[in-house]
């Protein structure tokens, strides 16, 4: 992520991507189940959470489980942010892998393979 901001020369947190990322692939959750998946504390979250909400990337619904608690979901300006950060990634690093050949590629989707095989709930964010 630091060589895709620098690449790009995006300056929004890496913490709101990532947390952006686990929301599209897993849907809602609890500010303390988003930090633990994004790996931060409670409170780096509620602090990331309350920029992303000031943007409109993200929404507070009711949770149906727990009338006191609330749920973090990805919002269509968030979806669009996310969609755009990662066409932006693809264009600043795809010239890097421009001449790779086909052998190479193979080694590079087979790595893909055993990465996710091992971090499962993880994959679906950077896919």
């Amino acid at each position: 992520m630091r060589i895709a901001a620098q690449a790009t020369g995006n300056r929004t947190p890496s913490a709101i991507w990532r947390a952006l990322g686990i929301l599209d692939a897993d849907g809602p959750m609890r500010i303390g189940e988003l930090a633990a998946a994004s790996r931060v504390t409670q409170p780096g979250m509620t602090r990331v959470i309350a920029t992303m909400v000031e943007e409109e990337m993200v929404s507070r619904i009711a949770d149906v489980e727990d009338s006191r608690a609330w749920l973090i979901r990805i919002t269509p300006t968030g979806r669009t942010a996310l969609k755009n950060w990662r066409r932006q990634i693809s264009e600043a690093l795809g010239p890097w892998f421009a001449d790779l050949d086909t052998g190479e590629w193979a080694i590079l989707e087979r790595a893909v393979e055993l990465v996710t095989s091992r971090t499962a709930s993880d994959a679906a964010v950077y896919a």
